[in-house]
């Protein structure tokens, strides 16, 4: 009898237990965030900035040193936890820069307009997409630096999933093949 009470008590607790919504506002760019891909700091480079919010890691989004490996973790498949919102610097802010794009100036991603194709390169040197909130501050950057407005959907994956020159140098598969086939040579002359 005294396990059935038990059991009766525990599940009432449980039925009155009152589920809590995690707190998905964005977080202010401070000295200690850190790039989720690159672990640098943020405040250290220049261009508009992310941060995903994941369900079960409440206070702690992921941020990211460009918009563009924002909306890239959005798209990979493999995510350890749901995507609950993402954040992202609107450009079009007062006071927003590409030196300073804003510690607290964050519009979510999926309301953002985007400029992409812009001649511009982001906090990690790689071709930026750019957001706004204001459609006409995108088409006067659009206007002035190239590319086109367009909705998150919209956004082509190539412009945030391919590879790109950085210094110069392709990162694609040529040059994986190209030092596998090093490799290989430099085994044969070594006789390995």
């Amino acid at each position: 009898m005294k396990y059935i009470a038990f059991i009766l008590v525990l599940l009432t607790l449980t039925a009155c237990k009152e589920d809590v919504a995690q707190d998905v506002s964005a977080v202010s760019l401070d000295p200690q965030a850190v790039g989720h891909f690159c672990q640098m700091e943020l405040l250290e480079h220049e261009g508009p900035k992310g941060q995903a919010h994941l369900a079960g890691l409440p206070g702690a989004p992921l941020f990211f040193s460009q918009v563009r490996d924002a909306v890239a973790y959005i798209r990979m498949p493999e995510q350890s936890h749901s995507i609950l919102v993402v954040w992202v610097n609107d450009m079009g802010a007062d006071g927003a820069s590409w030196e300073a794009p804003g510690i607290d100036n964050w519009i979510r991603a999926d309301t953002a307009l985007y400029v992409v194709g812009a001649a511009v390169k982001g906090g990690m040197g790689a071709p930026e997409i750019v957001p706004f909130s204001d459609p006409a501050r995108a088409a006067a950057f659009a206007k002035a630096n190239g590319g086109a407005v367009m909705s998150l959907d919209q956004i082509p994956d190539e412009a945030v999933l391919a590879p790109v020159a950085l210094n110069g140098i392709a990162q694609d598969d040529d040059s994986d093949s190209d030092f596998e086939q090093r490799l290989r040579e430099l085994s044969r002359k070594t006789g390995g």
